[in-house]
């Protein structure tokens, strides 16, 4: 653990930058493809536990940059999301899959209740509280998530190349798009390659639309963010294009970029 970093509650939820100055509080809900090892790698093999199915490659990389650039605090789950995702909620049955894209996950095969409640007290709750105390600590907090996608889904190839997705509150999205269309050639989309009705904004309606906190969630296609050189570029593009959008909306970040 180095000074930029906070680790909590059994090692479930780490938050960096936890001094940081800025409005905006970052999310990795998928930054590790973790699996403790009482769990038997949940019965995959080791290309299942290193593939997109059990974590967001390249996102943890691309939010630490945001963080960075914009004096961010970020918070982090340290577990795959095949042991527990925690952009779901305790009562999706996508919390702890069965099956993730074409892949059966045996280890989550016929879970009892209790052992759901055990991963829901393990892994979720501490990132759910301690992503609640970030934001609480927080004047006028401005949430955004961070995440990657596949190019290619079952077999059909991906055009999109970075998602700008929201739920009921597209104030920055919106925002954010703008944004994006005058900056940058790249194919951006809204609410593409996922959306509300995928369930993927759990950590938006948790957090940031009840109490009204701008809002956003970031995909990115994961070979745009391969390497070192790329995740920098996409974290200072992001960074750019999120700080642009509050500008927008007569919103400080809080800190110079």
């Amino acid at each position: 653990m180095t000074d930029d970093q906070i680790t909590t509650q059994q090692n479930a939820v780490t938050v960096f930058n936890p001094n940081g100055q800025s409005r905006v509080v970052l999310v990795c809900e998928h930054a590790s493809c973790f699996i403790p090892p009482a769990l038997d790698g949940l019965g995959l093999d080791d290309n299942a536990r290193q593939s997109h199915i059990a974590w967001d490659p390249g996102a943890l990389e691309v939010a630490r940059r945001m963080a960075q650039r914009l004096d961010a605090k970020l918070v982090v789950s340290n577990v795959s999301r095949l042991v527990y995702d925690c952009n779901r909620p305790p009562s999706a049955h996508d919390a702890m899959p069965a099956r993730s894209e074409a892949i059966e996950v045996p280890g989550n095969a016929a879970l009892t209740d209790a052992q759901r409640r055990n991963r829901t007290e393990k892994y979720y709750d501490p990132f759910r509280v301690c992503l609640r105390d970030v934001i609480a600590k927080t004047r006028d907090p401005v949430i955004a998530t961070v995440h990657s996608f596949t190019p290619v889904f079952l077999g059909k190839p991906r055009s999109v190349e970075i998602g700008i997705l929201h739920d009921t509150d597209a104030r920055l999205a919106d925002a954010m798009t703008q944004m994006a269309a005058a900056h940058t050639r790249a194919n951006v989309k809204v609410n593409v390659p996922y959306g509300p009705q995928d369930g993927v904004t759990h950590t938006l309606k948790e957090h940031a639309i009840p109490a009204r906190h701008l809002n956003v969630m970031l995909e990115i296609r994961n070979d745009l963010i391969a390497d070192s050189a790329q995740q920098e570029n996409m974290g200072n593009c992001l960074a750019g294009w999120l700080t642009d959008a509050l500008t927008a909306l007569n919103v400080s970040v809080g800190a110079q970029c």
